[in-house]
């Protein structure tokens, strides 16, 4: 997948993991979108690298899209959690 493809699953797969914690966010729309974006590629990783798998095999792929969902849920309750600590 090209950059541009990672942006998109990255904002879309960003505001899927904010719709699955509902919440007060202490960033905004572009944190949101930023997590969403390199959760996107941490899923993919870990997927290759715990799995096996090749995760990224194409843009319309559910399992592409279930990491990006699930590497931006782990950024997105990781930051919650980083952030209310201040």
């Amino acid at each position: 997948m090209g950059i541009i493809a990672w942006i998109v699953l990255g904002l879309l797969a960003g505001i899927i993991a904010k719709m699955l914690m509902p919440g007060k966010d202490p960033g905004g729309f572009i944190i949101t979108t930023l997590i969403g974006i390199v959760g996107a590629l941490l899923g993919g990783w870990l997927g290759k690298v715990i799995f096996g798998v090749d995760s990224v095999d194409g843009f319309f792929e559910l399992s592409t899209w279930i990491a990006a969902i699930v590497g931006s849920f782990i950024l997105l309750a990781l930051y919650r959690l980083f952030a209310r600590r201040r």
